[in-house]
């Protein structure tokens, strides 16, 4: 049984763990505590998954910014980590449902994400060109993908613009 809930001072350790086992290297647990010293931290939105009350999953969404004639206050789904020996358990879906869910209720226009397009389509997201918004980085526009939540408006269009937190990665 998947236990999902917001991050505690005490997961803090775990979670770098759980990251840099499912990523390989220090990148993402690194960019984890950056956003969290930040102000584009959500706490609400920086989610636990528990199996008998071990963390063997986190995903973190924070704000970035959507770029044209304004600048709009948006959210970037990274990342997303599952330790080694739990994935492909439903882990990682669990906790982008749950965040989708809080992101919802936050009344959140959109989330953007960087990632395969067979896993994060399975929520919704869409290639972010469908909805004229710009990647910051020279990736193929498949990888880049929005998904639009119901406080969406068409006005949300233009290029991303990652916080300092992110130049590291």
């Amino acid at each position: 049984m998947i236990n999902i809930r917001c991050e505690t001072l005490s997961d803090y350790t775990v979670i770098a763990e759980v990251n840099t086992l499912a990523f390989g290297q220090k990148n993402e647990a690194k960019l984890v505590e950056k956003i969290r010293r930040s102000d584009r931290y959500i706490p609400e939105l920086s989610l636990v998954a528990q199996i008998e009350n071990v963390v063997v999953g986190h995903i973190l969404f924070s704000y970035i910014d959507l770029v044209s004639e304004e600048t709009l206050q948006v959210l970037g789904l990274a990342p997303l980590a599952v330790h080694p020996k739990f994935q492909r358990q439903g882990i990682g879906s669990a906790l982008i449902k749950a965040g989708l869910e809080i992101a919802e209720a936050k009344k959140e226009a959109i989330v953007i994400v960087l990632g395969h397009l067979e896993f994060y389509t399975r929520f919704g997201f869409q290639p972010s060109v469908v909805y004229e918004i710009e990647s910051p980085f020279p990736v193929p526009e498949e990888f880049f993908m929005v998904k639009p939540l119901q406080s969406y408006q068409k006005s949300y269009k233009g290029k991303v613009v990652y916080p300092a937190a992110f130049n590291m990665i």
